[in-house]
């Protein structure tokens, strides 16, 4: 049987893999947020080996650091991220949860001071499975990662 890529190859960016079906539009959000003029290449419920399906996101012109990566974390904790250069993976590193996340999410809760005061939201990662567990730095209240994504 011949493999055929469903996604095109990019000479320079980065690759996000192995995100689970259903949470690539959530990473593409962010990533527009952090650069609206990325261009980005996106797989949806693509055929996977391991997992059944899974979404995959191309960044062309974008090599993503580990702390670039680490924001989409709450959307695809064992993701992985591969650095191209010249149509070759030049660097491949696991996303990984984060023991925070700043400046990323509102807080939910309406009567945090983040609302209102002209401060970065900081949340720490309590519990690392699912659901992951966050709490705000502000008004210490606990969320599930549920009210963060789509599909959670």
């Amino acid at each position: 049987m011949r493999e055929t890529m469903a996604v095109e190859a990019i000479e320079n960016g980065t690759v996000i893999d192995h995100i689970p079906a259903g949470q690539g539009l959530n990473i593409l959000s962010r990533i527009q947020v952090r650069n609206s003029q990325a261009r980005v290449t996106v797989g949806l419920n693509l055929r996977s080996g391991g997992n059944g399906t899974k979404d995959i996101i191309k960044v062309e012109g974008w090599l993503f650091s580990e702390f670039d990566a680490a924001e989409m974390a709450l959307y695809a904790p064992n993701a992985t991220v591969n650095i191209i250069e010249d149509y070759q993976v030049r660097k491949k590193f696991p996303i990984g949860l984060p023991a925070e996340f700043t400046g990323i999410f509102d807080c939910p809760n309406s009567n945090c001071i983040s609302h209102t005061e002209p401060v970065a939201t900081r949340f720490y990662v309590r519990e690392q499975v699912r659901p992951i567990q966050l709490t705000c730095h502000f008004c210490e209240r606990s969320f599930t990662d549920s009210l963060f994504t789509r599909n959670g």
